[in-house]
């Protein structure tokens, strides 16, 4: 049955991974709940699901903000009636070398990196728990264990969500709600102009989504180089 007419709460969809996701979950029939800043971005991934035949449903969220996180999963849950599945991709990045990263820079980069994973999973993971099923899949790098000059706030803010992403894993396994990490490795985003295409990767998220009970949880993948 894989993800067929399962629901997909996807951030970040408005381009690069969110969006290649958020076109391969509705091609395999998947509804898509597409979480994003900028209202027009998750419109037009919207459209393009639309065009090729899916469903998704676009909701202007600030991620770092919990009131605006709460009324996302308000609004999917009235649309659809469950969550099932949720992907923690959106991301920001701002390059500076450490002594040059502000604190505003700082606290920015793990507001949304971070907190924002922590409130999406605490708004979503009330109802996994009482539907006794979820499969969450929080985006990472390799930044988060190896770290590089320039990356200091970023880095720090993928390993605390891989430290957050273990932490949850084991707590909910007994729900069938099974965690864990993807590292995409590099692809081309906003954020990145160099790497491969977005939709060369997507195959493993939808397999770390469609994960069977007793699945593997609390672990990182990585995408083959």
């Amino acid at each position: 049955m894989g993800i067929w007419q399962k629901i997909a709460l996807i951030t970040g969809a408005g381009s690069g991974l969110g969006r290649a996701a958020a076109l391969e979950f509705a091609r395999q029939g998947a509804f898509v709940v597409l979480c994003g800043r900028r209202l027009n971005k998750i419109r037009e991934t919207g459209q393009l699901i639309a065009a090729d035949g899916g469903t998704a449903l676009p909701v202007q969220t600030d991620i770092s903000d919990e009131a605006q996180v709460a009324s996302l999963v308000e609004t999917a849950l009235k649309q659809y009636g469950r969550i099932d599945i949720l992907i923690n991709n959106a991301a920001v990045f701002e390059a500076a070398g450490f002594l040059e990263t502000s604190p505003e820079a700082w606290e920015y980069q793990l507001k949304i990196n971070a907190t924002g994973a922590f409130l999406t999973m605490k708004a979503c993971l009330p109802h996994m728990i009482r539907q006794n099923y979820g499969r969450i899949v929080n985006i990472t790098s390799g930044l988060a264990y190896n770290g590089a000059g320039g990356f200091a706030a970023y880095g720090a803010s993928k390993a605390a969500l891989e430290s957050l992403t273990r932490t949850v894993a084991d707590e909910m396994e007994a729900y069938d709600i099974l965690v864990n990490l993807y590292n995409p490795g590099m692809i081309k985003t906003e954020m990145h102009a160099t790497g491969k295409d977005p939709s060369a990767v997507v195959q493993d998220l939808v397999y770390l989504a469609d994960l069977p009970r007793r699945g593997i949880t609390g672990r990182l993948l990585e995408a083959a180089l």
